[in-house]
């Protein structure tokens, strides 16, 4: 079976996450990602507990999350050896992916007119904290901090002075995913102009990029948002309730969804201050308190049966333990085994892309576990020595 990045070669010298992100989304689709690391190996081949494998060599589960079906080599980027092996990837690639701070590839000999010297067909993707340029752009930047500086914290919380983070490192999987999208733009291009360029994106622009209504609320109505705990900032009712036996989501996008909401639980839709969506968010409260008391004596189970019949919209909060048991994820294909040399078969959370004409999750039919630590140095020298001979 083929998949949609077929023959496209990418060199990852990312580590952490972001770049990580990008590299594997790209491999999910069948890309071939060769990732170069440092004696030392990726930081998130550190990063713990939890370790699983030997004692003596444990194997980071955070590295696990972040380098399915990719190869690894090591490299000195600092020794001739290094570079010249660099050289020759990045004449085969499509696209090298890189987050290192602004500045250090360019201090290794690897400046963008030289990749491009190299091979101008090549996608440059090139992630860092708070921009490349401006005023604070050589900043180094990690996933809470951006959260905090790009105003992400100040909207997370139970109010305003509970400034809280995302419970993911979502600054670094949001510019991981805006870069492999940008690769792949790029990729299209270079069909039609037959050159690479090069892509940026930061932890910066990621988590602004989805501000979304907090964004417009103040850059056109001069709106300062906050944080308002577990409900929606402008629709009501839409967040988190209490049911006699724990909490439960219920969302009331529109007036004719609280209209049937209401009936069935015993309120008065038309009552002051609930006739209207922005009625109810000014008096959100009120509202919240006359929902927990009408569902107090419901468990969650009937409560959602009741809503789903009423075609509200609702759902319990479930933990990543139930998440991973529940049938409705398996059989998205959420879920993918895979052959560890160290651990065996393993189970690690798969692509979530699907195409039509395949029943797998992203690109490959066959997909493959994250590598050992320069697992693949003999097997990518050996490709690079044939296509020089060839």
């Amino acid at each position: 079976m083929s998949t949609p990045l077929d023959g496209t070669v990418v060199i990852d010298l990312s580590r952490a996450l972001a770049g990580p992100q990008a590299g594997m989304m790209l491999a999910d689709m069948g890309a071939r990602v060769i990732k170069v690391e440092s004696e030392g190996g990726d930081d998130t081949r550190h990063w713990g507990p939890p370790f699983v494998g030997p004692a003596d060599e444990p194997i980071s589960t955070y590295f696990l999350s972040a380098n399915r079906n990719k190869e690894s080599i090591t490299l000195d980027l600092k020794s001739p050896e290094g570079c010249e092996m660099l050289t020759r990837l990045t004449s085969r690639a499509d696209a090298l992916i890189e987050n290192f701070r602004p500045g250090v590839l360019d201090r290794l000999g690897f400046t963008t007119a030289r990749l491009h010297e190299i091979n101008p067909r090549l996608v440059i993707l090139s992630i860092s904290g708070f921009g490349h340029d401006g005023p604070e752009g050589g900043r180094a930047g990690y996933d809470q901090i951006a959260q905090g500086e790009a105003g992400l914290m100040s909207v997370t919380g139970s109010g305003p002075d509970d400034p809280q983070r995302v419970g993911v490192p979502i600054g670094d999987l949001l510019a991981g995913i805006n870069g492999a999208f940008g690769v792949v733009t790029a990729l299209l291009e270079r069909e039609r102009t037959g050159v690479g360029r090069v892509v940026r994106t930061s932890l910066l622009a990621s988590v602004i990029g989805v501000h979304a209504l907090h964004g417009t609320a103040y850059t056109v109505a001069g709106k300062v948002g906050h944080a308002q705990g577990n409900h929606h900032p402008a629709i009501a009712p839409y967040g988190l309730f209490q049911a006699g036996d724990g909490p439960v989501q219920i969302a009331c996008a529109n007036n004719t969804l609280w209209t049937r909401f209401a009936i069935a639980f015993g309120l008065d839709p038309l009552a002051d201050g609930l006739r209207t969506n922005g009625e109810r968010v000014a008096h959100r409260d009120r509202l919240v308190s006359l929902i927990d008391e009408a569902i107090a004596s419901w468990t969650i189970e009937d409560l959602l049966a009741k809503l789903a019949k009423l075609g509200i919209p609702s759902g319990k909060v479930r933990t990543i333990d139930e998440v991973y048991e529940w049938d409705q994820v398996s059989s998205q294909h959420l879920l993918m085994r895979v052959e560890h040399p160290v651990l065996g078969e393993i189970t690690v959370p798969g692509s979530p892309v699907r195409f039509d004409d395949n029943p797998y999750s992203g690109g490959r039919p066959t997909p493959t576990a994250p590598p050992l630590l320069g697992e693949h140095n003999d097997t990518v020298r050996a490709w690079l020595d044939d296509l020089d001979e060839q």
